[in-house]
């Protein structure tokens, strides 16, 4: 996943950290059972430089932490003052001992199967006795797993706690790799934020004998299997670039972009940017999204990158491109354009109409991706007697008038729309309980408002 702060302060914190290990002032004390598979392997050593606020002061605070829950950091000569005065070593956010015991229950009939299947795998490997065993091996492997994740609690980016059972669920209950949440980066971003510290710079560096993956010394991002599964959770963002000018980040839908009227509604992309960077202009965002679609939002850092996205958004110099499900079968040609009239109904906000006199003229050109059958787009779960039909489209808005690409696909086939309605659209078509707007946006391309240089993202959507 993309480093969500700076790293280079932090990479020199955790080098200073690996010399100090190097010359035996500092230890890596094994706290846990070490099995056979990782003896003589490596480790993460990561830093995260804080800011710690007062009332009349301020001070530099740099939080380190281990990879694993096996290992911990201690200091062995006390007399190194300075080190030890703005240092804080972060523990495992469980303990190994909590670990082995949450496993305990399961571990020797898992043992056992294993040793089974061995056997039989020698004998016949498609057997069917060998495929039952399997599988119950793997639903206890799972159960153990799920009582391990049951111990994890992390502190997010406003201080409220969050269980990795909750963010597993947000996942659609897909259960991550053994040993998410052992990793640098959860350890040091939870302690910050129940601590009250605000993250300047953040990196981790491998220390160890160079593998297939890893090099001692070298420095890497926080990992797309453990770290890319919760971390969003904790800082309330996926973050999919940052510089020091501008963040990027695949808004979830169903969060708004910008603050709405009324203390309930100043929950936002906005307000989460500038929890994570206070010195980004209060007003971040450089363009929207509906509140149900999801996908790639840019924020700016700084008032004159902010001035210089609005320019390239004003002069058509910025490109989207949005995946979307149509709430039904389209028919006919596979692509086109849509160029439609619109305004704001003032009798019933936020609705938008069609208005051939006074409506500002909405631009966008879409291709049909394919039909697809399923129960249903976000649950998977049968909704009907039968499963519904779906078109996949892409849309490419040529301009940017509020709910423009709903308009496209729901508005009348006479008038120059689709005629169906995007799956999940509350406004202008049916919404389910338990269903969103199935609306994403999924590519941009735009000038680093600084350098110029031509940023290129795509996000995938999740359905």
């Amino acid at each position: 996943m993309f480093p969500p702060f700076p790293q280079e302060s932090a990479r020199h914190y955790c080098q200073k950290l690996i010399s100090l290990i190097e010359k035996g002032e500092v230890e890596l004390v094994q706290c846990g059972r070490l099995s056979e598979e990782r003896k003589g392997q490596g480790v993460m050593i990561g830093a995260l430089v804080c800011w710690q606020k007062s009332e009349k002061t301020g001070r530099r605070v740099v939080l380190y932490a281990v990879s694993g829950n096996n290992k911990q950091l201690k200091i062995t000569r006390p007399s190194y003052s300075p080190f030890v005065e703005k240092s804080i070593f972060v523990p495992s956010i469980v303990s190994s001992d909590k670990i082995d015991s949450a496993l305990e229950e399961n571990d020797l009939e898992i043992h056992k199967l294993t040793e089974q299947i061995n056997k039989l795998t020698l004998v016949n490997k498609t057997s069917e006795e060998r495929k039952q065993l399997i599988n119950q091996r793997t639903r206890l492997t799972d159960e153990s797993l799920k009582k391990v994740f049951n111990l994890y609690k992390f502190k997010q980016y406003d201080g409220k706690s969050i269980s990795l059972n909750k963010i597993i669920t947000q996942h659609g209950n897909h259960l991550p790799p053994t040993g998410t949440g052992d990793c640098c980066a959860p350890k040091l971003l939870s302690y910050a934020f129940a601590h009250g510290l605000e993250p300047v710079s953040m990196d981790e560096v491998y220390y160890g004998c160079d593998t297939k993956n890893k090099q001692n010394g070298v420095s890497y991002p926080p990992c797309d299997e453990r770290c890319g599964f919760i971390l969003p959770s904790i800082l309330g963002l996926e973050i999919l670039y940052r510089d020091n000018d501008i963040v990027v980040v695949n808004k979830p839908s169903g969060l708004l972009s910008v603050p709405g009227k009324g203390e309930e509604k100043q929950d936002c992309v906005e307000a989460r940017v500038c929890r994570l960077f206070p010195e980004a202009p209060k007003q971040c965002a450089a363009h929207r999204l509906d509140m149900e679609t999801s996908g790639i939002l840019i924020c700016a850092l700084n008032a004159e990158a902010h001035r210089k996205l609005n320019e390239q958004f004003a002069s058509g110099l910025i490109h989207k491109k949005y995946i979307a499900l149509l709430d039904g079968v389209l028919h006919g040609k596979p692509e086109g354009r849509t160029e439609l009239p619109f305004r704001l109904d003032p009798d019933n906000r936020p609705h938008q109409i069609y208005d051939k006199i006074n409506g500002k003229l909405g631009i966008t050109e879409w291709r049909k991706i394919g039909v697809e059958q399923v129960n249903s787009p976000v649950t998977e779960q049968s909704r009907s007697d039968r499963p519904r039909k779906f078109t996949r489209i892409e849309f490419s808005p040529l301009t940017g008038r509020t709910h423009q690409l709903r308009l496209a696909a729901s508005c009348p086939v006479e008038l120059g729309g689709l005629g169906i309605p995007i799956a999940g659209d509350s406004l202008y078509g049916t919404c389910k309980k338990g269903e969103r707007l199935m609306l994403h946006a999924k590519e941009i391309t735009f000038r680093q408002p600084v350098s110029g240089e031509l940023i290129h993202i795509i996000c995938e959507p999740p359905f």
